[in-house]
């Protein structure tokens, strides 16, 4: 007779629940596209408040159309209920992925700090977030630590050279 499973430790707990919000393509996606819509809403917006309010709300449109999408292609297989749950578990990394940039125009709305220079902290903040899950990634592969180091550092630099292309575009 074999012994029971163990439960998953805290840590182990913790680790998924980052893994699903944060280290999926549409977490990474939601990351960029909020980092854009910032940059696009710093060029026109009054205040760190309409930056916020014009990205975040521009960003739910996007999760919008995600879940939209996987419900339209899964449904018929799965039922509408289900693919619809399904699509707002899968897309739900968007919304998740961009909280810490969303944090940081609310500080510097909270603290009368200019539009452009949020719209930067928001920029830095993206690229840390992106560096940490190149890092992550290049860990898992089991490079070594400059290797992690230059894979983050690189993860970050294009998805910031993504971000700038949409601007360019827009």
């Amino acid at each position: 007779m074999s012994a029971p499973a163990e439960a998953p430790s805290a840590w182990t707990r913790v680790k998924a629940w980052f893994d699903v919000r944060f280290r999926s393509p549409a977490a990474i996606y939601g990351l960029i596209v909020f980092a854009a819509f910032v940059t696009i809403a710093d060029d026109h917006a009054e205040s760190v408040w309409e930056v916020l309010l014009t990205s975040t709300g521009s960003l739910f449109v996007f999760f919008i159309a995600h879940v939209f999408a996987h419900t339209l292609t899964e449904h018929a297989t799965h039922g509408l209920r289900h693919a619809t749950r399904e699509g707002m578990r899968h897309g739900a990394g968007m919304l998740y992925a961009s909280v810490p940039a969303m944090l940081v125009l609310v500080w510097a709305g909270a603290t009368g700090v200019s539009v452009s220079d949020a719209a930067e902290l928001c920029g830095w903040t993206t690229f840390l977030v992106l560096a940490l899950l190149g890092y992550s990634a290049y860990r898992r592969r089991g490079a070594g630590l400059l290797g992690r180091l230059l894979g983050g550092f690189a993860t970050a630099c294009l998805g910031i050279f993504i971000v700038l292309l949409e601007l360019v575009i827009h």
